[in-house]
């Protein structure tokens, strides 16, 4: 039984990746560098020669032979190399009848926290979708509170109109449920050590990426002089020695790990103990449809230190898309898959591109006098 089919293939801005074996086992995977997945195939495409007839059960050693088979690294790199590591899993999960969650160590847990992503803009249309989670059985949501005009307006304006926001959302859904405020990277670090601290009176459960990740060390920084508001750091991390790093540096109380970009489950059960170490929580970054939320809910499921899982409204409207879920979302929670695998169908037959971001590349934020505003 070797690797005898590797297919790569890019539906608009979604990259996903199928193994075959010699005897007829398909295994799926998806990557979630979403801004280049054309990158990402062509990175798929090198793998080619070393996968095919390779034995698809060595899968640890698989991972350091595709991430050190060039002098290179990058996100670009290990998306393509989560791709593949994702597929290897499901390959065998479903070899041995099983959920991929019972060969990293078995379920610690019954089913899934979910927070639901809010698409609004603005405290009254965010108050209005975070009611409406709530009374469909969340008990957590994320959304961002910045104003738009976020890279003109005077700090006083910044701080206040962030800290009204929260506090609708705030209002509206009462104390039992948390919040998730996400930045998005948008602030400059001393912006963010104005507005991070405005926030604490509404208890937000985490304030994620307040600042760009070009340093591990400022992320550190920012994180340090947050004054008592957990922060959340690492969606567009992708390796181990990054996440170590930023928790030796004290930079997170919670981790964000893609299990599409962060190296698959592999790498992703790493940053998990990496985290649990320092006593640090996880809650998976996943945006980009049912493929990569069933492969997150596989490490949900084993790692003692999840708190809950991110959830797009794309899961409920993809459901009959490529990748269909073996589970349905119960209310603000995902049952633990049983079925063997990832626990996910996916049929690439329909060629028509996927639009999982809404975000053309060249649509970026601009600052009022040309300039290039901190983008998400």
């Amino acid at each position: 039984m070797e690797i005898a089919e590797v297919e790569s293939v890019v539906r608009g801005d979604a990259h996903f990746v199928q193994l075959r074996t010699s005897d007829g086992l398909t295994g799926a995977g998806q990557s979630a560098c979403w801004g280049y997945p054309t990158a990402v195939h062509a990175v798929v495409e090198t793998f080619r020669p070393y996968l095919l007839g390779a034995d698809p059960n060595r899968i640890e050693h698989h991972w350091h032979h595709l991430y050190r088979m060039g002098p290179f690294r990058g996100s670009v790199l290990t998306a393509a190399v989560s791709a593949v590591d994702l597929a290897l899993w499901d390959l065998l999960g479903k070899r041995l009848g099983v959920p991929v969650w019972q060969l990293l160590g078995g379920r610690v847990r019954d089913r899934i926290r979910l927070h639901l992503l809010l698409g609004g803009t603005g405290a009254q249309a965010l108050a209005a979708q975070a009611a409406t989670a709530v009374a469909d059985g969340f008990t957590a949501v994320k959304f961002d509170p910045l104003p738009a005009d976020y890279g003109d307006v005077s700090l006083a304006r910044l701080v206040a109109e962030t800290e009204a926001t929260t506090a609708a959302v705030r209002d509206t859904v009462g104390p039992d449920v948390d919040l998730l405020v996400e930045l998005h990277r948008k602030l400059t670090p001393l912006q963010a050590t104005a507005v991070v601290p405005a926030l604490a009176r509404h208890h937000p459960l985490l304030v994620e990426d307040p600042i760009q990740i070009d340093s591990v060390s400022s992320q550190a920084e920012v994180a340090r002089r947050a004054l008592g508001v957990p922060m959340a750091n690492g969606e567009r991390l992708h390796t181990i020695w990054e996440f170590k790093e930023l928790l030796a540096q004290g930079g997170a109380q919670y981790v964000r790990p893609d299990v599409g970009l962060a190296g698959g489950l592999s790498h992703g059960r790493k940053i998990a103990a990496l985290a649990e170490a320092h006593h640090a929580a996880v809650v998976s970054h996943n945006c980009l449809g049912p493929l990569l939320t069933m492969a997150s809910v596989q490490l949900d499921t084993v790692i003692p230190n999840f708190v809950t899982q991110e959830y797009s409204p794309l899961d409920d409207r993809l459901a009959d898309g490529p990748a269909r879920a073996c589970v349905r979302r119960e209310g603000g929670f995902l049952p633990v898959p049983q079925d063997p695998g990832l626990g996910v169908t996916l049929d690439l037959t329909d060629e028509t591109p996927l639009d999982l971001t809404g975000r053309p590349l060249t649509r970026i934020p601009l600052r009022a006098d040309g300039s290039v505003a901190y983008a998400v």
